[in-house]
């Protein structure tokens, strides 16, 4: 298996890991700091703003199955491109955001995808996030290591109240027109997706679908479910054990109809999805992802290279 690094600074670093942790193709997610002229530097060093170093994180991948070109597009999605003071609440020269590129191949993506944000006008400042070559990268004390899992309330806490949660919803999320929507979609999937509706049992697309293939969502297209994750729970929708990608979907609670459920929401497009629910199969983790057939389409295995979705035939394999 090839592996290739990954840096990039988005201001506090314990938001940074989250976003790829625990995705397809990644090996590891390191906090540490770089760029700067200090050697071994400790955090209140870096804090100091006195070694030219940023908090950030690096990433080791398999390219083959996580491209480069997602990883710097989930970049963008983590933070204020705009903003070359910090990030956020956090000021000063240690939370300032760059890409660290390792290679020629990295920088010219990086680039590109810079330029597409400048071009896509969705933000009227410029864009200020450097490109720049990789430096000496090193590795934060163990406190700071997946701290989004060690001190998971403290961080959820941090995240919304820094201001990152709330500009990442408005700033990064797809808002579709509702009026538009209504007209391309049908009664039900507009029902599904806008109104948190639910399709009937055993009168669904997908319920017993035993193709080979991907599910993906149907208003952003990103990838959802597998084929290979989809088992028969007899509930009479489409259950799935996980995602292909946790970073595609959200999982938020549900109070209504006099219930406490988890609901399942697609991170981009935020359409409703489904409920997950804890009586899956015990021997593949226990979880059931109960999803609507209204919120997804099917890809099968054959037509996904033709359809844009030839990094993930790797889960056929």
């Amino acid at each position: 298996m090839t592996t290739e690094l990954a840096t990039f600074a988005g201001g506090c670093f314990w938001c940074m890991v989250e976003p790829f942790d625990e995705r397809p193709g990644i090996e590891s997610v390191v906090s540490g700091y770089t760029g700067g002229h200090v050697e071994n530097p400790t955090y209140e060093q870096v804090c100091s703003d006195t070694t030219g170093h940023v908090e950030a994180v690096q990433i080791t991948f398999n390219p083959d199955i996580m491209p480069y070109e997602e990883l710097v597009n989930t970049f963008w999605q983590q933070i204020d491109p705009t903003d070359a003071g910090g990030q956020f609440n956090d000021r000063g020269e240690s939370y300032q955001t760059a890409i660290f590129y390792q290679n020629e191949q990295q920088r010219q993506i990086a680039e590109q995808s810079k330029q597409q944000l400048e071009e896509s006008g969705k933000f009227s400042k410029p864009i200020v996030t450097p490109i720049l070559p990789a430096k000496t990268f090193y590795r934060a004390e163990e406190e700071h290591q997946d701290y989004y899992k060690k001190q998971s309330f403290h961080y959820r806490l941090y995240k919304k109240g820094s201001g990152r949660e709330d500009f990442i919803h408005q700033n990064w999320k797809q808002n579709p027109d509702k009026s538009e929507l209504k007209a391309k979609l049908t009664p039900i999937q507009y029902s599904v997706t806008q109104e948190n509706g639910t399709e009937r049992p055993f009168d669904n697309e997908y319920w017993n679908n035993e193709e080979e293939g991907i599910y993906v969502d149907l208003i952003s297209g990103d990838v959802l479910f597998s084929s290979q994750d989809k088992f028969d729970a007899g509930c009479g929708w489409p259950s799935f054990t996980k995602p292909v990608d946790p970073y595609q979907v959200e999982e938020k609670t549900d109070t209504s109809h006099g219930m406490i459920r988890t609901e399942v929401r697609s991170k981009q497009a935020d359409s409703h999805l489904g409920h997950v629910f804890n009586d899956g199969p015990k021997d593949k983790g226990g979880l059931r992802y109960c999803m609507n057939s209204a919120a997804m389409k099917f890809i099968p295995k054959e037509e996904m290279k033709e359809q844009g979705y030839e990094n993930y035939l790797h889960l056929f394999e």
